[in-house]
């Protein structure tokens, strides 16, 4: 396991690594001084303290880009501003670590950021023996299985579901309401017409959800607990940031 560390104050990179070793002395660890830095190195960290306010490539621009080559890697922005938190939200961090923090507040976070890595592994792994969860609907005459994971998002019209693949698009009749409750906690119901996979949100307003292929409509009075819900989502339940 990398965790790498960015900052452009070398003593904040120093004093943070200092803590991690303590906890996993057995870890590589990564320092940066630069969004820019991070960007080069052609081995990303599976973890990542990432420093909102530097000079030339800030934080958030250093962490849009980096989520454009990995979706998985856990970001924890460390800051002494909590005004970018809604921010944090849209590139999928992990937790929002406020200046100045205790030790005590630093070693559950990086514990939670280890156990999200080591149970995705767990994840990918079990996936390699076994068929992963799916559905089988019927469509043009023809029974489909489509695995809950391939589905970007499904949307509702009259007595049938369409389900929005990267690939595909399958259509069939069927409840919303099933189709919810068999996806589980991965996706999300904004509107009564749309069911999204978090793993596909690339951005969203209190009106829209934008996924990696095509929208959803967001109704107003979901907005905060989608929110909710997609932090817990991006943290696999590891907490909610510091200082809120």
């Amino acid at each position: 396991m990398r965790i790498g560390i960015c900052d452009d104050q070398r003593e904040v990179c120093e004093l943070i690594a200092d803590k991690v070793k303590k906890q996993y002395p057995n870890e590589t660890i990564v320092q940066y001084e630069t969004g820019r830095e991070v960007m080069e190195d052609t081995a990303l960290p599976d973890i990542l303290f990432l420093d909102i306010q530097m000079p030339g490539m800030d934080g958030m621009e250093t962490a849009r880009e980096l989520r454009k080559r990995n979706q998985t890697l856990i970001i924890i922005f460390v800051t002494a501003i909590e005004d970018y938190v809604f921010q944090a939200f849209d590139v999928g961090a992990f937790h929002y670590l406020v200046k100045p923090f205790t030790d005590e507040k630093f070693r559950e976070i990086l514990q939670n950021a280890v156990r999200l890595y080591t149970d995705r592994g767990k994840e990918t792994a079990g996936r390699g023996q076994g068929e992963a969860a799916s559905i089988i609907v019927t469509s043009g005459g023809k029974h489909i299985t489509v695995r809950l994971e391939d589905i970007v998002y499904a949307e509702v019209f009259d007595r049938k579901v369409m389900l929005h693949t990267l690939d595909s698009d399958i259509e069939y009749y069927g409840k919303m309401k099933d189709l919810e409750k068999k996806a589980g906690d991965g996706f999300y119901r904004p509107h009564r017409a749309y069911l999204v996979n978090f793993r596909y949100i690339r951005k969203y307003d209190a009106a829209t959800i934008y996924l990696e292929k095509g929208q959803a409509l967001m109704a107003k009075q979901n907005y905060q607990e989608f929110v909710k819900r997609y932090l817990r989502y991006n943290q696999g339940q590891g907490g909610g940031r510091d200082g809120v």
